[in-house]
């Protein structure tokens, strides 16, 4: 009998146990079911599927891991999409931006630290007789030459030599790219200034032979003014006599005017040619000052010459003194303060000086670097007649013999015009 009990248990064990291992197996098998599913996903949105989903599962532990990366595919969709519309317009940005650079009339190309070419605008493959795309990874000297011994990673308005294009003028700036790396890379604008060049030509020769033939007759009324004047064709009472000298400054500033147009024509032609003599500033300076106080003194202006010693320069005589006469009429017509004029002399490492020196409107400061360029004249509402050439030349002058002019102002203080001069 108990033996009997002792099987019936032990097979009552096994029974319990073969519908435990059944039950477990038939969990463990929804589970590997499960997360096939979730491995199947997964996959799928590892190579791009992102519109895959884990059907619904009617489990609460399993639900809330299919909720969560059901959420996730979509997010990644979304994210997908807004990727894809931020590729699109960059790329249509891209294009439009190509586009504009490539219809520019300018050349653009980009070079790197060995001067090979990585990218180029249609308008340089023309001009440098290559299509675009063969340009890549050429050498740019094979194009062209730089006018002078300036390495093209400085250049600056520079005038070059394109070897396929001969016949027009180029001018050439690099401008360094900010990069991240450690690479150099530089942009290169082309400009063809041919029109502009030969423009410039005309309208200098049309003036030279305008201004040429103007002062045959301008001359010719300044001998006839001073004839009257020298009473060669009679007496003449004192107002006439008041008209003439009137007539014969404004004759004197014509004349002046025309001189200085054709002189920078020759500048440009030739250069200025100096005959160079040794000059003690002080008597110089002088006669100087005592041939304008009179123009001055209608201005109601004092012109003061002050010097610690005498100094000897070596300079053209008849070009140094028309400068400083350049510079003091300039200081007439600016001083508007009725004050004086100082000039002074001095000495600094390498060089003589001479400045010029009034007290009164000053130039502003955004013109001051402009007011040496040809034709600019600043605070023209001053002037009475000019062209702007008078500064233009004296730096040319003073250029030609190895020195420069400075200016220093503040606007309704000072102006000062600075001669330095190689001693």
């Amino acid at each position: 009998m108990l033996w009997y009990l002792l099987n019936l248990g032990i097979i009552g064990v096994f029974i319990i146990l073969f519908l435990i291992t059944r039950q477990t197996n038939k969990r463990w098998s929804k589970i590997n079911d499960y997360l096939g599913m979730v491995t199947n996903t997964v996959n799928s949105v590892r190579y791009g599927n992102l519109s895959t989903k884990i059907d619904e599962i009617n489990h609460p532990t399993y639900q809330n891991v299919t909720d969560s990366i059901n959420r996730m595919v979509e997010t990644l969709n979304d994210r997908e999409k807004m990727i894809i519309e931020y590729q699109t317009e960059l790329m249509r940005q891209n294009k439009l931006l190509e586009s504009v650079i490539n219809s520019l009339s300018d050349g653009i190309l980009i070079i790197n630290d060995k001067h090979s070419i990585l990218r180029a605008t249609p308008q340089v493959g023309e001009w440098f007789g290559v299509k675009g795309h063969e340009l890549i990874g050429k050498n740019i000297f094979d194009f062209i030459q730089i006018s002078d011994d300036t390495s093209i990673e400085k250049l600056k308005n520079k005038d070059v030599f394109i070897k396929h294009t001969p016949t027009n003028n180029f001018v050439m700036n690099t401008i360094k790219l900010p990069l991240d790396d450690d690479k150099k890379r530089y942009v290169i604008l082309i400009k063809d200034v041919t029109t502009e060049r030969e423009v410039e030509t005309l309208k200098e020769d049309f003036v030279a032979t305008l201004t040429h033939d103007l002062k045959v007759p301008i001359v010719a009324e300044s001998n006839i003014i001073n004839f009257l004047l020298d009473g060669k064709f009679g007496e003449i009472n004192e107002k006439q006599e008041y008209a003439l000298l009137n007539m014969k400054n404004s004759n004197q500033e014509l004349v002046e005017l025309v001189q200085i147009i054709l002189d920078t024509y020759k500048i440009k032609e030739t250069g200025i040619k100096l005959l160079k003599e040794n000059i003690m500033l002080n008597k110089f300076i002088t006669d100087i000052a005592a041939e304008t106080q009179p123009i001055a003194k209608n201005s109601g202006i004092t012109i003061n010459f002050t010097s610690k010693r005498d100094i000897k320069v070596t300079a053209d005589p008849m070009q140094l003194e028309r400068v400083i006469k350049n510079l003091i009429s300039n200081a007439i017509s600016h001083s508007n303060t009725k004050e004086k004029i100082d000039i002074t002399t001095g000495e600094i490492p390498g060089f003589i000086t001479i400045s010029v020196i009034d007290y009164g409107q000053g130039i502003p400061p955004k013109e001051i670097k402009l007011i040496f360029n040809k034709y600019y004249s600043a605070v023209k509402k001053f002037r009475k007649i000019g062209t702007g050439l008078g500064l233009y030349l004296s730096q040319q002058i003073i250029k030609s013999h190895g020195g420069e002019i400075s200016v220093d102002s503040e606007e309704n203080v000072r102006t000062e015009f600075c001669i330095k001069i190689p001693s």
